[in-house]
């Protein structure tokens, strides 16, 4: 009863292992990495509104009590919030123009999120996957709806806040819970809160968790300045006494969520863990927007308790610290009463706000806290707090145990672990904290589930890349490049698991096989420049793509000793089904099978054995099935199977016939039944038609028969020595080329009649089945019948002609494409190309003499790959120990789309008629003397900006100015000649990326002249 409870109560508490981030933050912070080099040197974010947004001359006013007039001109921002890739998550373009980038943001960076997981989210429909999302801003219905008449029926789905998260759920084919969360400034930190309950009550066993917010129309945010919430200066400057409001910021940050004990089970990278979490709200204040101390102080104990970690084990709180005179104190205040009896000024507890970085966020400002600290928990260090130069007076530093790291700080341990705390308070009233520790250190490596007592290592590994567009493929190669050179601490094993399995696989495929590093950047390099590249494969599947594969079970005369033995040694599969056969065979043979395949050093060879047949066939059939049962492993399942002769009895196992005991038991009775026959007899291939073999053998019918029709002019005969020869002779003397065959006997001839009596009779005792997938037969030549499933099908088969010619026919008529063949040596490739069309067909060998073996079946698993056969990667590397790691993400094939119903200022702006290439409007105002031109200057208005590059920075040339200059006065002098004089330039205009400037000629009259400013 004792351990039941302690069960349950784990399963309540039990900590949440974050296993991917994906993240959109201002300053170009678009992974992890980038948001930790910002944060870690310390960068502002904060960038003027650009007119692309909205226009900011026309919105600005220092006065906040200007009606309609904001008191900022600056913001924490991120780029390309108008470009989307709708195709990959097959939204129309029309649709598109009417979703909200903030959904769309969501749909890319979850993406994001859960590839940096290794996580393929194809493998996530109809799973228990939650989606919990905070969101709270809709400036694009503001612009959306503008103009009733232009709303259309997308409008509605591209807008509703359920629709974040009901959409994200709709995409993936998620069936766990979807909540889109409204508590203002808090709602994203509320959504982790949530996604962790849903967790550890079983609703979800993966979430998704994060927010967003983007400032897309000016309506908020003049909104915020009429409550006078906001810093004029756009910035967060979180305890100091200069602090006058916050500065808005936008962004999206998405985590991916698993209860710990399953993460680790999975091998999943874990970048920290949730320890606990609380959620209140103030309840009585002073208003409604007021905090509340004593329940911020109740919050911080509440998540301390559901993490069962004490106030002196946390080392950092990333506060809320929006930057306000009122709850900068307050938060600092709280924090002391909890934290000050496990901390002194010896040992502070550190605090900061990533709000000074890129300011506030509002729904999305928890999630981007969240990340921060776990950035700082992997990195060991505390990133510098910004905008701290004079401590807020109202705040009693000296005698509380905090501290505000103003340069990158060592996190130190406590008790061997890191612990830290992130708060989010909302103007609602709603609150959240949530306590984070680093990640295990037992690491994440995934055991091997085959042979674990050996370590075992492929020496070469396979790497699959997709993309939905031969231009994105193109551009993943590239990102494969950059990530190589940048990352050589990691392995080529783990690089290629984590690629092959956490990714989905979509049209446009690349495969490439390589035994290190090194060879496959320069094999992805020689491709990308268009190069043939060996061990590199590429196709494009159509949409209907699923091509149909037989498996072709090779005959005698393909065994050769060692064969299979790097695989034998290297793939646990392979070993346990080859042991597995050797041991099923060992009443069967007088030597061990695998004593008989396989020298040790110094054993002489066993090759005169492996060519008795009484150890051909069972060894044959011993290979292939293990190579076939290495195939299945690996989710390769054919459509059809076929074998030729001996391969047979390999292609009835697989197909159901008979199960792997009785075909061991038939295949080693047929040996050495044959064996045992008097010696003599011979096998002779003839380069003829069927039919004129078989009019030169009619005199010999008794003594000789065709023994195989392996195609039009392809027939072996067999049969007696001296009749063989009459035979031979004649084909020679009419120019037929013949070839004698290396054999014992003289199989499927009448010389092997002795042997059926005492065949049939062990044939009797097998338990027969009907074929469970389509089996061709080697006696018909068509799909086996009922017949196949009885003792006189085999026996029959011993003496019947192999009509794999016939045989051949069928599967093309059945409508297979790609022909693998399951044997030692690639003879039916050969033979199979020779009776169907030419270029008809893919022909892939398992095994081929001479060559490596691992370099050989991953040569064919790529073109099996890239042609479009469903592979089980999991299932490929599943007998290997193997560790996650962070790839490059999916590159978005990202265009512009906008709502055109009811254009931006910007765009009404940037789009109407100009009045010059270089002037979009003029204007003058009756109460001043100046004529204003006004022109709106970026890379995507004037390309050729691009060009003119000072220190990487995009300046606009000294002769665009004076253009601009000329093109002002001859609007204003249209008949008048003119010059310009006394030209002078104080400074540059720099074009931030993406960005559009504004930039205005104003004409001032002097006495018959006039002054010029740009």
């Amino acid at each position: 009863m004792k351990t039941k409870l302690e069960a349950i109560e784990y399963a309540q508490t039990e900590p949440i292992a974050i296993i991917g981030i994906g993240c959109r933050f201002p300053g170009n912070a678009n992974t992890p990495e980038s948001f930790w080099q910002l944060l870690s040197s310390g960068e502002d974010a904060l960038r003027e509104i650009p007119l692309e947004r909205w226009d900011i001359n026309s919105c600005y006013h220092p006065d906040p009590d200007t009606p309609g007039k904001m008191y900022i001109r600056h913001a924490s921002l991120v780029s390309q919030v108008d470009r989307f890739d709708p195709e990959f998550f097959g939204i129309s373009p029309r649709e598109a123009n009417s979703l909200d980038p903030q959904q769309r943001f969501l749909l890319e960076v979850t993406w994001e999120a859960l590839e940096r997981a290794g996580i393929n989210p194809h493998q996530l429909e109809n799973t228990q996957t939650g989606v919990f999302l905070g969101i709270g801003q809709n400036d694009y219905a503001n612009l959306s709806f503008r103009q009733l008449e232009n709303i259309n029926p997308y409008d509605g789905t591209g807008n509703a806040f359920c629709f974040a998260a009901g959409r994200l759920s709709y995409f993936l084919g998620l069936q766990g819970p979807s909540l889109a969360i409204d508590t203002a400034c808090s709602a994203s930190l509320v959504a982790v809160h949530q996604a962790c309950q849903s967790l550890r009550q079983g609703e979800s066993n993966l979430a998704l968790a994060g927010g967003v917010q983007l400032i897309l129309s000016p309506q908020m945010t003049t909104t915020l300045s009429k409550l006078k919430a906001l810093s004029p200066d756009g910035r967060c400057k979180t305890f100091d006494a200069a602090a006058d409001g916050y500065g808005r910021g936008e962004g999206c940050g998405i985590v991916v969520l698993k209860r710990l004990s399953d993460a680790v089970k999975d091998g999943d990278q874990i970048w920290a863990v949730i320890r606990g979490s609380a959620v209140n709200h103030d309840g009585p204040s002073s208003g409604l927007t007021v905090p509340n101390k004593l329940a911020q102080e109740k919050l911080i104990q509440q998540a301390l308790k559901a993490a069962k970690v004490e106030a002196s084990q946390v080392g950092y709180i990333e506060a809320h610290g929006t930057g306000t005179s009122l709850g900068d104190p307050m938060e600092v205040r709280a924090l002391a009463s909890v934290f000050e009896q496990g901390h002194n000024q010896e040992n502070p507890l550190r605090i900061g706000s990533v709000k000074t970085n890129i300011g506030h966020l509002e729904a999305a400002a928890g999630i981007a806290s969240l990340i921060k600290v776990v950035l700082q928990l992997q990195q060991q260090k505390i990133a510098p707090h910004l905008n701290f130069v004079n401590p807020n007076p109202y705040i009693d530093w000296e005698n509380l145990p905090l501290e505000v790291p103003t340069q990158l700080t060592p996190w130190p341990s406590s008790g061997g672990k890191r612990v830290g705390g992130v708060s989010s308070f909302a103007i609602s009233g709603t609150n959240s904290h949530i306590v984070l520790e680093e990640a295990p250190r037992e690491g994440n490596r995934q055991q091997a589930t085959g042979n674990s007592e050996d370590y075992l290592e492929r020496s070469i590994n396979l790497l699959t890349l997709s993309a939905k567009t031969e231009i994105a493929l193109g551009e993943l190669v590239i990102s494969y490049l950059h990530y190589l050179e940048n990352h050589p601490e990691l392995e080529l094993k783990d690089i290629c698991y984590t690629a092959n399995t956490g990714r989905a696989h979509f049209n446009h495929r690349l495969a490439v096989i390589a035994s290190e590093r090194k060879e496959l950047a320069q094999k992805l390099l020689d491709h990308k420049t268009g190069e043939e590249v060996v061990g590199l494969f590429s196709g494009k599947l159509s949409a209907s793509n699923n091509p149909k594969l037989a498996f072709l079970f090779t005959g005698q005369g393909s065994q050769y000793v060692n064969m299979g033995r790097q695989l034998y040694e290297t793939q646990p599969t392979f070993r346990q089904t080859l042991e597995q056969c050797n041991q099923i065979l060992e009443p069967y043979l007088e030597y061990p099978l695998l004593e008989v395949l396989y020298l040790e050093d110094g054993q002489q060879s066993s090759s005169s054995l492996l060519d008795q047949t009484a150890y051909t066939q069972p060894a044959l059939f011993a290979i292939e099935y293990a190579l076939y049962k290495l195939w299945s492993s690996w989710g390769i399942k054919p459509n059809a199977v076929m074998g030729h002769s001996v391969g047979e009895y390999v292609a009835a196992t697989v197909a159901g016939v008979f199960n792997l005991e009785d075909g061991l038991k038939l295949i080693a009775t047929r040996g050495k039944l044959m064996q045992q026959l008097p010696p003599g007899g011979e096998m002779v291939s003839v380069m003829a038609s069927e039919a004129k073999v078989r009019q030169l053998i009619t005199p010999y019918m008794e003594k000789v028969a065709i023994a195989a029709v392996n195609g039009s002019e392809s027939v072996v005969i067999s049969g007696e020595t001296e009749s063989m020869t009459d035979i031979v002779n004649k084909l020679v003397s009419d120019g037929v080329k013949t070839k004698r065959l290396q054999v014992s006997h003289a199989f499927h001839s009448s010389l092997m009649a002795p042997m059926l009596a005492e065949f049939e009779a062990i044939a009797q005792q097998i338990s027969y089945h009907q074929p469970k997938i389509s089996l061709i037969s080697n006696v018909t030549g068509v799909k086996a019948d009922n017949s196949i499933a009885s003792a006189n099908y085999w026996v029959n088969h011993i003496y019947q002609p192999v009509k794999f010619a016939a045989s051949m026919e069928t599967l093309q008529q059945q409508g297979s494409e790609i022909f693998l063949e399951i044997g030692p040596k690639p003879i039916l490739l050969g033979m199979g190309r020779q009776c169907l069309p030419e270029e008809s067909g893919t022909w892939l060998p398992s095994l081929r003499p001479g060559v490596d073996e691992w370099q050989q079946v991953l040569s064919s698993l790529g073109q099996l790959y890239v042609q479009g056969t469903p592979v089980d990667w999991s299932g490929f590397d599943r007998d290997y120990r193997h560790q996650k790691v962070v790839l490059p993400t999916y590159p978005f094939q990202r265009q512009r789309y906008w709502v055109e119903t009811a254009k931006s200022d910007a765009d009404q702006a940037i789009s109407s008629t100009k009045l010059h290439p270089l002037i979009n409007q003029k204007f003058k105002s009756p109460l001043s003397k100046e004529i204003f031109f006004e022109s709106y200057f970026s890379t995507e208005n004037y390309p050729f900006l691009a060009d003119h590059l000072i220190y990487d920075q995009v300046v606009v040339p000294g002769a665009t100015h004076i253009s601009l200059l000329l093109a002002a006065a001859s609007l204003t002098l249209p008949t008048t000649e003119y010059q310009l004089e006394d030209i002078l330039f104080p400074q540059a205009i720099a074009i931030e990326e993406q960005g559009v400037r504004t930039v205005q000629v104003a004409l001032t009259p002097q006495d018959g002249s006039y002054s010029c400013q740009v």
